[in-house]
């Protein structure tokens, strides 16, 4: 089954150049002309990965970026600035390369980022810090001490886990546990986090979840 990638890029030239450069290695290609229109298209597709522009219209690149949720994302920008490329890497990004680009770089960039996705799913588990999240048993152990979780508790954790670098707003989270937890409401989900961060501080000695004030939540380096 082929792998199909996402190209978010108002540069038409570079767009088609990616898009058959793509497509003659196999993959699918979806294309987005704009920030805004990437978050219409990932509303209706999940590509396996995503090569984002940052100048775009609409939405910047910077402002999709904690949009995208469980997929790699290779930010392809003319913005050379190490200050740049490590705020996006700690924002969520995968991986980063500067235009003009060599084709095979990018292709083997592409690669490597696919086999890690599918390792990580095969593997049937998540792992952050000393926290690891059996996604077959749906068991959580910290170190070597298992500790209960909620059903709620348990999908809040998930989805925290699967984007590590970035801030999950307080909706984002509401819309991507809904299906698991139809319960869970937005005047719930603070009781929810305050209990999950409760458990995991008493076993754990410290915090693993942080608060973004006013945004959201994400996981605590």
């Amino acid at each position: 089954m082929s792998r199909t990638i996402a190209v978010i890029d108002d540069d038409i030239y570079i767009g088609n150049m990616l898009e058959e450069l793509l497509k003659r290695e196999g993959y699918r290609v979806l294309r987005g002309y704009s920030g805004t229109e990437a978050v219409y298209l990932l509303k209706e597709h999940r590509p396996d990965l995503i090569l984002l522009d940052l100048m775009l219209p609409g939405l910047t690149g910077e402002q999709v970026l904690p949009l995208v949720q469980g997929l790699p994302v290779i930010v392809v920008s003319a913005k050379v600035d190490v200050e740049d490329k490590v705020k996006l890497l700690r924002d969520g990004a995968a991986d980063y390369i500067t235009k003009p680009f060599d084709t095979r770089e990018l292709l083997a960039r592409i690669a490597v980022q696919l086999r890690m996705a599918a390792t990580c799913q095969a593997s049937g588990s998540l792992t952050f810090s000393d926290l690891k999240l059996d996604t077959i048993a749906h068991t959580l152990e910290l170190g070597e001490q298992p500790i209960k979780l909620t059903r709620t508790e348990y999908a809040i954790l998930k989805l925290l886990m699967q984007n590590p670098g970035q801030v999950l707003t307080k909706s984002l989270l509401l819309d991507r546990i809904g299906t698991d937890t139809p319960d869970c409401t937005e005047n719930s989900l603070k009781i929810h986090i305050s209990n999950l961060r409760k458990k995991l501080r008493e076993t754990g000695g410290r915090d693993y979840i942080e608060s973004v004030w006013g945004i959201g939540y994400k996981m605590k380096a």
